[in-house]
């Protein structure tokens, strides 16, 4: 397993303000009530009312960082209303930065759509994570066979969709892979009750939520390199207790991760 590796997650709201650029909508109406309305046609429709990507307002990425100096938990967080294009133009600096692996649960699915999506509404800049190799130096060059945008690419590791074999009727919960290997899994709430969450004010429970989440990914990612040969069982035990200890340090500083470090043992 090479470093540094970079997990990422992230939750999202619904743009009722983009929805209202695309739609008419009376300007009597609140925002909590053109949602209302929204679901309810949906609904009348059977269809999902999951708003579609492009219309996902990015509250909070959560990252876990790990390379040779050790492992950080980050997350960045959009908290007045007004920052989610310097979240998501920091994220894809520390990217510019570091140039790690990207890994997560689902990314290709939604996560990067997402960041896709809003980067290009707020001018964001992303050179090396949208480097395909056509540029005429050798490191340059390197990305043709190895980026981060293609599917079958390592440079991007979207767990879920490797261990599907690509093939979504395959996918399985993350949660559940989690605890069946013996991890913590989600805690607290799911990703359907993010906005709910918002609406009564509790934006650090959902940054909370966001980075137990990517803490079970990275977990899994350690798993899945013992299974390919990326670590010994020596070096999964090692990095397992490594992560145990890294997390004892974070619950002495937030109850979340003393409630994560209990579920785990």
């Amino acid at each position: 397993m090479s470093w540094p590796v970079l997990v990422f997650d992230i939750e999202s709201l619904p743009d009722i303000a983009g929805w209202r650029r695309l739609n008419p909508a009376s300007p009597d109406l609140t925002d909590l009530q053109v949602h209302a309305q929204w679901k309810a046609e949906r609904a009348e429709q059977g269809k999902s009312d999951f708003m579609p990507l492009y219309l996902q307002r990015i509250l909070v990425i959560s990252c876990v960082f790990r390379n040779a100096d050790g492992l950080r938990v980050h997350s960045f967080v959009d908290r007045d209303g007004q920052s989610e294009g310097r979240i998501i133009q920091t994220f894809f600096n520390t990217i510019e930065k570091h140039e790690p692996q990207l890994v997560s649960w689902n990314g290709s699915g939604f996560d990067l759509p997402v960041l896709h999506y809003r980067g290009m509404q707020h001018g964001v800049v992303a050179d090396k994570y949208w480097d395909m190799g056509e540029g005429g130096n050798a490191s340059d060059r390197g990305y043709k066979w190895n980026n981060y945008i293609s599917r079958y690419h390592m440079r991007h590791l979207d767990l879920m969709d490797l261990l599907a074999k690509y093939t979504p009727k395959n996918n399985a919960p993350m949660d559940a892979l989690a605890k069946l290997c013996g991890f913590p899994g989600k805690l607290g709430m799911d990703g359907s009750q993010v906005h709910e969450q918002f609406l009564d004010g509790k934006t650090e429970d959902i940054r909370r939520y966001c980075e137990t989440d990517v803490m079970n990914t990275y977990l899994l990612y350690c798993r899945f390199q013992k299974m390919r040969g990326g670590l010994t069982e020596a070096e999964y035990e090692q990095e397992i207790a490594f992560v145990k200890d890294s997390v004892a340090n974070l619950a002495e500083q937030e109850p979340h991760w003393q409630q994560y470090l209990q579920a785990w043992n």
